[in-house]
C-alpha cells in the first residue's frame, strides 16, 4: 500500500485565492505563490491550483501565476481549469506545472484525453469529475460550468471510461458536499475506487480531521484534497498527518 496523500487546493479567480460554498459566495484568501509556500512547509504532498476564472468566463491561462506557485514549491503542482488544447497543456508544464487537470474540454472530446497522454505521459493527465446526486434520475451525473450543468453521462460510467482513454489520475469533487464541511462522500468515493485501477483523490467536504481519517478507513481513495480548512487554518497539515498516522493510515511527513 502507497502512503496516502494530502493535497492542499488553491481555488484561483483573478490571480487571487477564493473559497466559496459549492462555488458561490466567494471570498478572497491571499496571493497563490504565498499559501502554496505555507502548504510546502506544511508537509502537503501536493498542490492543486484550478483557475476557476477561466472555467466560468474564458480567458488567458495565468502562466505568470503558475510559474510564481511552481517556484515554491518541492512538491508536484497540478494546474486545472479551461484547458481546452495540447497546447494549452504545453504551456503550463512549460510554466512550472507538474501535471494538468481536464474536465469540461474531455466530457465535449473523449478522445483529448487519449492524444493528451499520449503526447505527455498519462502520469500528467488528470481527469477532474465534478459529481453529483440526481434525485430525480436516481443515480450520480458529471456536471460542469463549476457544477451548475449536469452533462449527459453517469458519474461511474465517465470514471472507467476516462481510465480507458488514457488518464493516469482522478480527481473526483462532491458538488452537493463542497464547501458544507459535513465530510467526503464516502459512499460514492468507495464504489469509484473500486471501479478502476487508477489513483482517485477526493475533493468536497473536508471539515475536521476526522473526515480523512473516515475517507482513508472507509474508500480506497489515494489521496484527500481540502482548501477552506487549510487557507482558514482550522487544520494544519502537518497535524492532520500525525493523526493520520496515528489511527494506521500510512501518509509521508
Amino acid at each position: 500500500m502507497k502512503p496516502k496523500k494530502i493535497i492542499a487546493c488553491l481555488d484561483v479567480k483573478d490571480g487571487e485565492v477564493v473559497k466559496g460554498v459549492n462555488f458561490i459566495n466567494l471570498q478572497h484568501i491571499g496571493k497563490p505563490a504565498e499559501l502554496a509556500k505555507k502548504y510546502n512547509n506544511e508537509g502537503a504532498d501536493e498542490v492543486v491550483f484550478l483557475d476557476i476564472s477561466k472555467t466560468q468566463e474564458g480567458h488567458d491561462l495565468m502562466l505568470e501565476a503558475v510559474s510564481d506557485t511552481a517556484k515554491e514549491l518541492s512538491v508536484p503542482l497540478t494546474v486545472g481549469g479551461g484547458i481546452q488544447s495540447n497546447d494549452d497543456i504545453k504551456q503550463l508544464l512549460d510554466a512550472g506545472a507538474d501535471k494538468v487537470s481536464i474536465n469540461s474540454a474531455a466530457l465535449k472530446n473523449p478522445n483529448f484525453i487519449r492524444q493528451a497522454s499520449k503526447t505527455f505521459g498519462s502520469q500528467s493527465i488528470i481527469l477532474a469529475v465534478d459529481v453529483k446526486y440526481d434525485t430525480e434520475l436516481e443515480d450520480y451525473y458529471v456536471y460542469t460550468h463549476g457544477g451548475t450543468k449536469r452533462a449527459d453521462k453517469k458519474a461511474f460510467d465517465w470514471l472507467v471510461e476516462g481510465e480507458a482513454a488514457g488518464a493516469g489520475e482522478l480527481l473526483i469533487t462532491s458538488m452537493d458536499h463542497d464547501g458544507v464541511k459535513s465530510g467526503f462522500d464516502t459512499e460514492f468515493l468507495k464504489k469509484a475506487a473500486e471501479i478502476v485501477n487508477i489513483p482517485v483523490t477526493a475533493s468536497g467536504g473536508a471539515g475536521n480531521i476526522s473526515h480523512f481519517v473516515d475517507l482513508f478507513q472507509e474508500t480506497n481513495a489515494a489521496a484527500g484534497l481540502a482548501a477552506s480548512i487549510f487557507h482558514r487554518d482550522e487544520v494544519n497539515i502537518r497535524d492532520l498527518k500525525q493523526e493520520l498516522n496515528q489511527n494506521g493510515i500510512e501518509v509521508g511527513m
